[in-house]
């Protein structure tokens, strides 16, 4: 149950202390230094508006790299308040020096309070997490602005009592916060981490493709992972309570998940057996296209109109594939053709292999051939065969290339290309 012990107590004490603030505030020195915390509010405000436009024209003209200009947008973005602290330190020093201390308390508290604030805004801009970044940047605010109001300890008190007790675990919202903070913090790490080794694992050339998506993905599970479990231990959250429940519903996500599972298995072993890499092109079913990145649960597959398959890794292992770039990027393509029988099938073989040499795309070496696979009805038939070695610009426009090649020297050379033809004879009778 919900433990409140001694938060009555402690807002019946904290009453008072409000009423006796709201009469000092009341006071003509107090509340003229709270119109000069408003006016410089009211200034940073429109010097900011005034200057933004000007600022924006400033930054256009700049070659900057990616990290200047983010401080650059970071300090645009917060120019009012930057202008108030400016202001506010400015005005409260001015005071100090030539009136009673109490004549510039406020305004000095007011100073020091926002440049504690905008400086929490601007380094929360380091985490990449947007819930992760609001979450800091709230709970840093609130803990400086109760720290400085000499309250902070009330309110951890206050956190500490609201708890709910469940057997002889008791969670306080204090824990909880103090949980999120902790695993934040860590997760933040994890992610740099992450980050930078994920960098240089991608720029290592004596790792095959697959084997750096393979490494950068147990390196990522596994900083996750310790992340988690030290973020919990750092709060002296007991993880043993979970082992009976963790049990309970590892069985029931087996049976439901096996799927996804599969899948799971089936990409990691897709990495290890390097059958397929980013890169590579292969065809699966009516699918021919290559592979744009290799995933925990899918491979990515882009065709040449553009479109982009998610074939389950599991596919992949149970179905026949065919990767045209496995161990070698060469290609055989071959393409069939007849000429009618007036023509010389020597000079025929030898004007094919003469024009698909021409066409490019088309590898010398091996050089392609051409050979007589038959005599049909009405025309001899040959299949020309060529090597490519880029099977990722496409199988279709190269063969058309090679057609329009071969179509353009037999029509130089005068060689016809055959097409079926049937006479009809018509006999009349005379009728008796």
């Amino acid at each position: 149950m919900l433990d409140l012990f001694g938060i009555p107590e402690f807002i019946s004490e904290l009453t008072p202390i409000i009423r006796n603030w709201l009469v000092t505030m009341s006071q003509p020195w107090r509340l003229g230094q709270l119109a000069v915390i408003a006016a410089t509010l009211g200034m940073g405000w429109l010097f900011a508006a005034r200057a933004t436009p000007h600022f924006n024209r400033w930054m256009r003209g700049l070659t900057l790299t990616t990290r200047r200009a983010r401080f650059l947008i970071l300090v645009r973005d917060r120019m009012s308040w930057i202008v108030m602290v400016a202001l506010l330190w400015m005005v409260g020093l001015i005071l100090a020096e030539v009136t009673w201390p109490s004549r510039s308390y406020l305004i000095l508290f007011a100073a020091r309070l926002m440049t504690a604030l905008v400086l929490i805004s601007i380094i929360s801009r380091l985490i990449r997490s947007r819930p992760l970044r609001q979450t800091t940047r709230w709970a840093a605010w609130i803990a400086v602005t109760l720290s400085m109001i000499g309250y902070f300890d009330e309110a951890v008190a206050i956190a500490d009592h609201a708890a709910l007790r469940l057997g002889d675990s008791r969670i306080s919202v204090l824990l909880v916060i103090q949980a999120i903070l902790s695993i934040g913090a860590t997760i933040m790490v994890a992610s740099w981490i992450s980050g930078e080794a994920r960098t240089r694992l991608m720029r290592n050339e004596d790792l095959s493709p697959s084997m750096r998506v393979l490494s950068e993905k147990l390196v990522t599970v596994l900083l996750y992972g310790i992340a988690l479990l030290v973020g919990l231990q750092s709060v002296g959250f007991d993880l043993t309570t979970f082992t009976v429940l963790s049990g309970a519903i590892g069985i029931g996500i087996g049976f439901g998940l096996q799927k996804v599972v599969s899948n799971l298995i089936s990409g990691v072993i897709l990495l290890l057996d390097k059958s397929i890499k980013p890169g590579d092109v292969i065809s699966l079913g009516d699918t021919f296209g290559w592979i744009s990145g290799l995933g925990a649960r899918y491979v990515s597959v882009v065709t040449r109109d553009g479109r982009e398959y998610l074939i389950p890794n599991e596919d992949l292992i149970t179905s026949q594939v065919v990767n045209w770039s496995h161990s070698s990027t060469l290609v055989r393509l071959d393409i069939d053709f007849g000429v009618s029988y007036d023509s010389d099938p020597h000079l025929i073989r030898k004007i094919a292999v003469t024009s698909t040499i021409a066409v490019a795309r088309v590898q010398s070496t091996p050089a392609p051939v051409c050979h007589i696979t038959g005599f049909g009805d009405s025309s001899i038939d040959f299949v020309l065969r060529f090597w490519i070695d880029d099977p990722s610009g496409g199988l279709t426009n190269i063969r058309g290339n090679v057609f329009l090649a071969l179509w353009d020297t037999l029509k130089e050379n005068g060689v016809e290309i055959p097409f079926p033809r049937r006479d009809v004879t018509i006999v009349n009778k005379d009728s008796d």
